[in-house]
């Protein structure tokens, strides 16, 4: 039977639906934990993907195009660690809630997705529900890149365009799931997205043999992948296989920076390079703040020109990444210069998205 979903604002549970009637995004009413010790790490199978973590996971392996166990590299001109999710199927780190939110929709026995995305959760979801026999509606903006578009279309789904910002994109979304078109296989408020999303802790600190680095610099727009990060992360540490959270580091789009702006005062100017995170009302702001402050964490907010930058010595070095992909190393640079991370600090960075 499918997991039953609970508000933590107001405590009522469901079987399903996609936020509380008191507006809440929902979670997952519990979440399981394996028994015993942290077993060897080698003795994960990565062969089964994310899936190889399923003792953590409150969803049914239904939908896998072998998503997981992303490499690890050494980046010393950086001083730093990258965690290369954009050579997962469709590019971006996205996969692994695409994976677990489409398998969820499966054991619910749905058939039609809508979801609302700037492109790379859009082709996600699109792909995965294509894998499970799923129809597909996708709304994103106008303005999106042609890449993703395509995409998109790709996969049989449909693209439908909304005129106007990522809002006006989500509001035309919402609407087509309240009047009962499809349902939501929302990144934003799916908590079954995250689910898949929370893999990347665990999976990490698989790949280091149980430990965790100092810290994880991570883009910000819905905290999609910072949100997974913690809990996959506490995750670990509920269970007993770890016994300290890394601090979490977010990195925002100028323009778009609300957390940023919150902590760091108002920020100057657009940055729309990194289109991936241009959110200016992320869902769960009040979960976002809650893993920034158990962290120690932080969020600051980085200009369009550092982003080029970054990108560019990225692609230089061999990483094929995205735009909203190379915030993280701007990120990281902004984060030593103003003292925050020491330069001899255990630091890992996820490249999200590959380049279109």
């Amino acid at each position: 039977m499918p997991a039953r979903l609970a508000c933590p604002d107001c405590g009522e549970t469901y079987a399903d639906r996609w936020r509380c009637t008191c507006g809440a995004p929902l979670s997952f009413a519990s979440t399981p934990r394996p028994d015993g010790p942290a077993p060897d790490a080698s003795s994960f199978d990565a062969r089964r993907g994310l899936w190889a973590f399923d003792g953590f996971l409150p969803v049914e392996r239904r939908v896998t195009l072998g998503e997981g166990f992303t490499p690890l590299v050494d980046a010393p001109a950086w001083d730093v660690t990258f965690k290369l999710e954009y050579v997962s199927p469709t590019g971006s780190f996205k996969d692994r809630g695409a994976a677990t939110v489409v398998s969820r929709a499966v054991e619910l026995g749905v058939d039609r997705l809508i979801e609302d995305s700037s492109g790379n959760a859009g082709t996600a979801v699109a792909t995965y529900a294509a894998r499970a026999g799923l129809d597909a509606d996708i709304y994103v903006p106008a303005s999106v890149m042609d890449g993703k578009r395509r995409a998109i279309a790709a996969t049989g789904a449909r693209v439908r365009e909304v005129p106007g910002d990522r809002e006006a994109v989500a509001t035309a979304c919402r609407d087509a799931v309240t009047a009962g078109e499809g349902w939501y296989a929302s990144h934003a408020w799916n908590p079954a997205f995250f689910a898949g999303t929370a893999t990347f802790g665990i999976e990490l600190a698989a790949q280091r043999d149980w430990s965790v680095p100092d810290a994880v610099v991570v883009p910000l727009g819905h905290g999609t992948l910072l949100l997974g990060a913690y809990r996959g992360f506490r995750a670990l540490v509920e269970a007993g296989w770890t016994d300290e959270l890394p601090q979490l580091l977010a990195v925002q789009a100028t323009g778009y920076a609300p957390v940023a702006d919150d902590r760091d005062g108002g920020t100057t100017g657009h940055n729309d390079l990194a289109d991936g995170i241009q959110v200016r009302e992320p869902v769960r702001r009040g979960a976002i703040d809650t893993a920034l402050d158990t962290t120690d964490g932080d969020a600051i907010a980085v200009s369009e020109a550092t982003v080029e930058t970054a990108l560019a010595d990225l692609r230089d070095a061999g990483f094929g990444v995205e735009p909203t992909a190379a915030v993280g190393l701007a990120g990281l640079r902004a984060y030593r210069d103003r003292g925050i991370l020491d330069s001899d600090a255990d630091v890992v960075v996820p490249l999200t998205g590959r380049a279109k």
